[in-house]
């Protein structure tokens, strides 16, 4: 039977420390509409959408 391994980012007992950011941002190229995606702590979501 094959182990299953999984990925984590928080630390026991800490529960989520991080969040999912996905951000729409304007193309300087093409002038179309992208989306950047980015794990943050959770204390800089503010921070990264201002």
């Amino acid at each position: 039977m094959a182990k299953k391994v999984v990925a984590s980012l928080q630390v026991k007992g800490e529960g989520r420390t991080y969040s999912k950011v996905i951000k729409m941002v304007k193309s300087k190229k093409t002038g179309a509409y992208c989306f950047e995606e980015s794990m943050v702590p959770n204390d800089r979501v503010k921070d990264i959408l201002k």
